[in-house]
């Protein structure tokens, strides 16, 4: 048995075991880090040629791994900024030149400039809107850009679509009286009913509706402007219906056979279609049961809400959403191998593999949590368990090299 073989093989024990408590440092004072992955390390043995009749000690080799792929503790909050990845995947952020990142680290606030930046100083990357639905870049981190919150100024938006499913009764009898028009005082029609649509600057602008049934299974549908009408009345109008439409139904079914879509010039504003696409006529008494519209009254950004799909919304003070960008979620084939730097932040290299982008829940990709924080994946006390057994293990091989380094003095004394 060599004794230098026996002191170097003290040497890389102290060394790997010098590894293993640093590890646990870092890991200690990164417990409380939002998104930190703690370290370990990894020991394989070293062997050297040995003669049939003699053994030369080795050693160890010592491999340090982060534990990435590992989740930490969902941890809420009371910001609907702070943001956590439930399963895989990492959020994208830039630093002020503009370079990408990964990080799990999610404790975003507003700066002054309105960029989402986390504690780190980095900056939560995404998709804007402004351009239409975005669309991912799959295998570069390049494509995003820094999320802004500075265009949710005041904002108004026209009436443009809307749902208009009613039930009319099928036993109503049909009118034999003129349906409405402008110059008739005392119009008779079935039901009526009014619908608040928005014009191009906000303004609301009510519309009643008309339904007469002219015919069996036959109604004719008349929409006109509120603002028309005579002080106290229905009828006459100023000016005459904004649109008409006959609708049809089987009178088997209960369900329409014709057109079910009507287009209404809003005054002011835009065509507003109404869908009546779900309506029928059954036995029963006329009840709306779905009369919706879109667009909104002039309004001011009240919060921001991020869902779990990525979108981030501007929602203002009369509860309507406006999408201002989407957050993708990047991801490696091999996580627990991706290269880690300052700033709790990752980049890809040969053995974690190239980065793949998508929008949360897609793939293998996790969801995205408003309103939480990963803590850190750190146990404290396996942490202070592993603090022991490196301290004793660093001590028996420091005590391994002392020994040695004494029959080596009895060695060299011999020779004298």
């Amino acid at each position: 048995m060599s004794l230098y073989g026996m002191m170097r093989t003290g040497v890389s024990g102290m060394q790997g075991q010098a590894s293993k408590l640093a590890t646990v440092a870092d890991n200690i004072a990164n417990s409380a880090t939002t998104g930190y992955k703690k370290l370990g390390v990894e020991f394989s043995t070293l062997v050297v040629n040995n003669l049939p009749n003699s053994h030369n000690s080795g050693g160890i080799i010592t491999n340090v791994r982060q534990h990435i792929s590992q989740q930490g503790v969902m941890q809420f909050t009371n910001s609907g900024l702070d943001l956590a990845v439930d399963g895989g995947g990492f959020f994208v952020v830039k630093d002020d030149n503009g370079s990408s990142f990964m990080t799990r680290a999610g404790s975003f606030v507003p700066d002054e400039e309105g960029r989402l930046v986390n504690s780190a100083g980095y900056y939560l990357a995404g998709y804007s809107y402004d351009n239409g639905d975005p669309a991912v870049t799959a295998n570069s981190l390049d494509g995003t850009e820094i999320v802004r919150l500075d265009n949710t100024e005041m904002t108004a938006t026209p009436s443009q679509f809307g749902n208009f499913r009613v039930n009319f009764p099928a036993d109503e009898p049909a009118s034999a009286a003129p349906l409405p028009s402008t110059n008739v005082a005392a119009a008779e029609f079935t039901h009526k009913s009014s619908v608040l649509a928005y014009d191009n600057l906000g303004g609301s602008q009510l519309l009643d509706v008309y339904m007469t049934k002219t015919a069996a299974n036959t109604w004719e549908v008349a929409v006109f402007d509120q603002a028309q009408a005579a002080p106290g009345t229905n009828f006459p109008y100023g000016a005459g219906p904004l649109a008409t439409q006959t609708v049809t139904f089987d009178g088997t079914t209960g369900q329409p056979n014709g057109a079910t879509t009507i287009a209404v010039p809003v005054p002011d504003g835009q065509t507003l279609t109404f869908d009546m696409a779900g309506s029928t006529q059954l036995s029963a008494d006329f009840t709306a049961y779905d009369v919706s519209v879109d667009g909104n009254a002039p309004s001011s950004v009240e919060e921001l809400n991020i869902a779990a799909d990525g979108t981030v919304y501007a929602q203002y003070e009369n509860e309507t959403l406006r999408p201002l960008f989407r957050v993708p979620l990047a991801t490696v084939m091999s996580p627990d191998r991706l290269t880690s730097l300052s700033g709790n932040i990752f980049v890809a290299n040969e053995d974690s593999g190239d980065v793949r982008l998508g929008f949360p829940g897609e793939d293998d990709l996790g969801g995205i949590v408003s309103g939480a924080l990963e803590s850190s994946n750190v146990d404290i006390a396996e942490e202070l368990t592993k603090m022991i057994e490196g301290q004793r293990n660093y001590t028996a091989n420091s005590k391994v090299f002392q020994t040695g380094s004494e029959l080596m003095d009895v060695l060299l004394t011999l020779k004298r």
